[in-house]
């Protein structure tokens, strides 16, 4: 199981309930796989998340949530 798996604690929060931290974590280690398997869309996502979180906007959920269960 990995770290970002459902209801896994990673520094102290659980991944239903991100820190500014894992999202941020979690897109760059999905942009890498996306990349690689050549999913444009996916890394599009990953792209507003680290954007988002470099800027200090809020991050989308829907867009969370696709970073979250992309490997499962």
């Amino acid at each position: 199981m990995n770290a970002i798996a459902f209801g896994a604690v990673t520094h102290g929060v659980t991944a239903d309930q991100p820190s500014s931290d894992i999202p941020l974590d979690a897109a760059w280690i999905v942009l890498e796989a996306a990349n690689d398997l050549g999913d444009h869309v996916t890394v599009d996502i990953c792209r507003r998340v680290i954007d988002a979180n470099l800027n200090g906007a809020p991050v989308s959920p829907s867009d969370l949530h696709v970073i979250v269960d992309y490997f499962r």
